[in-house]
C-alpha cells in the first residue's frame, strides 16, 4: 500500500475514500470527499494516478484496525524534538520555517512545502530553524489503539523528562479499512 501527498496550490477536490485534505488557509483538515478552493495538501492511502510530491510504500497488517490522523506540529525558533519514534508511518510537509531531520544515518533539511517520510519505528531527531518558528502538518497511519493518544515515544527515557518545545494540534482521526 502507498501513502502519498500532493500539493495543490489552486485548490483540490476529492471523492470518498482514504484521503485527507488539509486546507492551508483555514488550517483545517477533512477526510474523504472534500473540496478546498485555495491552497491544499492531499494525502492518499492507496493507488495514486497523479504525480505525488512524495509517495512511500507502507506495510500495514490487514488484521490490525487502522486510522489516519492529521495534525500540525509547531516549534518555536530553535525547537527540538529529541530522538523519538511513532507507532506508524507518516508523511510530513513543512508549512513555515525549516527543519533538520536526522534519521537512518542521514541528515535532511526541509523548507516550506517540502515533504518527508517517517517510517514510525526508525528513530528521528528534529531541529527547527534557529531563525524563525517552524510548523509542519502530517498524516500518520496508526493502529486504532492509538486513537486520542500522543504517539511520540522517546528513545532515551531521560529525554521524556526534558522540556518539550513543540505543540501538536490534532485536526482529526478517521478509522479506515484496508
Amino acid at each position: 500500500m502507498r501513502l502519498s501527498v500532493h500539493h495543490h496550490p489552486g485548490g483540490a477536490s476529492t471523492a470518498a475514500g482514504r484521503h485527507v485534505v488539509y486546507d492551508i488557509e483555514a488550517n483545517a483538515a477533512h477526510f474523504g470527499a472534500a473540496s478546498v478552493d485555495g491552497p491544499a495538501l492531499v494525502w492518499q492511502l492507496g493507488p495514486t494516478g497523479d504525480p505525488a510530491a512524495l509517495s512511500a510504500e507502507v506495510d500495514l497488517d490487514p488484521s490490525v484496525e487502522w486510522l489516519m490522523r492529521c495534525d500540525r506540529v509547531d516549534f518555536p525558533t530553535g525547537g527540538i524534538a529529541h530522538r523519538h519514534i511513532h507507532p506508524g508511518p507518516g508523511i510530513r510537509v513543512v508549512l513555515q520555517g525549516g527543519i533538520r531531520i536526522e534519521s537512518e544515518g542521514a541528515v535532511q533539511h526541509h523548507g516550506p512545502f517540502e515533504p518527508w517520510f517517517e517510517s514510525g519505528p526508525e528513530p528521528v531527531f528534529a531541529q527547527a530553524s534557529d531563525r524563525e518558528p517552524t510548523a509542519f502538518v502530517r498524516v500518520m497511519v496508526l493502529p486504532r489503539e492509538w486513537e486520542g493518544r500522543r504517539t511520540i515515544s522517546y528513545v532515551d527515557p531521560a529525554d521524556a523528562d526534558k522540556p518539550k518545545t513543540q505543540t501538536a494540534t490534532v485536526f482529526g482521526e478517521w478509522p479506515i479499512t484496508l
